[in-house]
């Protein structure tokens, strides 16, 4: 069987190993970029509810997770989102900012893997899809395996991401290759992912199943003011998302369900200004109506005739609610995958293996993973921009 020679194999055709390849291929490099998907950038076309939440305009190296909080720096710094921005604003594609940095396609998804691949075409970027790898390994080259041949390169990108929606085809496939070149991994859980809870907390919750209201979430001195949403296993919405990155089992997280507002204040008010309403009526002004009958349930007195420690107690719950989860709903249903391939054995300007010469590890493989709101396809970006300028 002949073995076709390449200057760069890249593993995986998703958003990291795509920029990657373009850019190396930008630079005159002969490029094969490998996917066992029967399709480019599967998990950018579902992203964003179809429209791709592409970059944030706010990322900084301070808004990411991981065993080195500074390790991103050097890529997010030297690939920014204003200069993907520019790239897509190269190729018109029409977006908008949400909220909080959140950069949207205005239309859809597949304009941002059409841009892409339009780009690895125009750098003679040589896309292999439906491939998969039986075996990598590597004597004066890397020499990659697959159902459909043999090839060689003197350098080897991973670009295959992590566990995260397992249905899309994720695996750990990047972590077994780093770690049969000896590179370390650091612990590896799912990550913006929503949480779930037992007992008396999830009695409470199954029947608000639906309910969304917006709240400032919080575990240890990290606060989210986003959405939560109440579910029949728990709590998700984009608040609960970005908490669960730190969370860690056995802990307890703290809601404000009344941010920006004194909920014992408003009570108070209440009871002066309009004492013969129900508690019910007067919790429904703050809340949504079903997880105000929820709180009030059982109790029928007017304001007038509820003690003021039933207020500060109820004030107390809808501004300091602990509570303690029992686990997550796992990589099924998780945005990311924390951790990954260590970032003490990868250098940050190239994103190279410290002790492999010509073995590279980009995007979700490794251990440095975004906020929930563009953050992980700018590192996607940045860091396959950094390989692709080195291999």
């Amino acid at each position: 069987m002949t073995t076709s020679q390449f200057d760069v194999i890249i593993l995986g055709a998703g958003a990291a190993g795509l920029m990657c390849a373009m850019t190396a291929g930008g630079r005159g490099k002969r490029v094969l970029l490998l996917d066992h998907a029967d399709e480019a950038g599967k998990k950018i076309l579902i992203s964003g509810g179809g429209r791709c939440n592409f970059t944030n305009l706010g990322c900084t190296a301070e808004r990411f997770i991981s065993a080195n909080r500074h390790f991103a720096k050097s890529a997010l710094s030297r690939y920014t989102q204003h200069d993907f921005l520019a790239l897509v604003n190269k190729h018109n594609i029409a977006h908008h900012e949400k909220t909080l940095g959140q950069l949207f396609c205005d239309g859809s998804a597949r304009e941002i893997v059409a841009m892409l691949l339009a780009e690895c075409a125009a750098a003679h970027v040589d896309l292999r899809l439906g491939h998969r790898v039986t075996a990598v390994s590597r004597g004066d080259a890397f020499r990659v395996e697959t159902d459909h041949g043999a090839f060689e390169a003197d350098a080897l990108v991973l670009a295959t991401g992590s566990l995260s929606i397992p249905k899309m085809g994720a695996t750990g496939f990047a972590h077994d290759i780093a770690r049969q070149f000896g590179l370390r991994l650091t612990e590896i859980r799912p990550g913006l992912v929503p949480l779930t809870f037992t007992g008396d907390a999830l009695e409470l919750m199954r029947p608000l199943s639906g309910v969304a209201l917006p709240v400032i979430a919080r575990c240890g001195k990290a606060a989210f003011p986003e959405a939560m949403l109440f579910t029949h296993r728990g709590l998700s919405g984009p608040a609960i998302l970005q908490i669960s990155s730190l969370w860690r089992e056995g802990t307890e997280i703290v809601l404000d369900c009344l941010p920006g507002q004194n909920a014992e204040a408003e009570l108070r008010a209440r009871k002066q200004s309009r004492p013969r309403i129900e508690f019910k009526t007067a919790l429904s002004e703050l809340l949504p109506q079903r997880l105000a009958a929820s709180l009030a349930e059982g109790e029928t007195r007017t304001m007038a005739n509820l003690p003021d420690r039933v207020l500060t107690d109820m004030a107390g719950r809808l501004q300091s609610w602990r509570l303690k989860p029992a686990g997550t709903e796992g990589y099924a249903k998780a945005e990311v995958t924390l951790g990954g391939i260590d970032t003490r054995d990868l250098s940050q300007q190239t994103m190279v293996a410290n002790a492999v010469p010509g073995l590279f590890a980009i995007g979700e493989a490794v251990d440095v993973t975004g906020w929930l709101g563009g953050y992980n396809f700018q590192w996607a970006w940045s860091s396959g921009w950094c390989a692709g300028m080195a291999v």
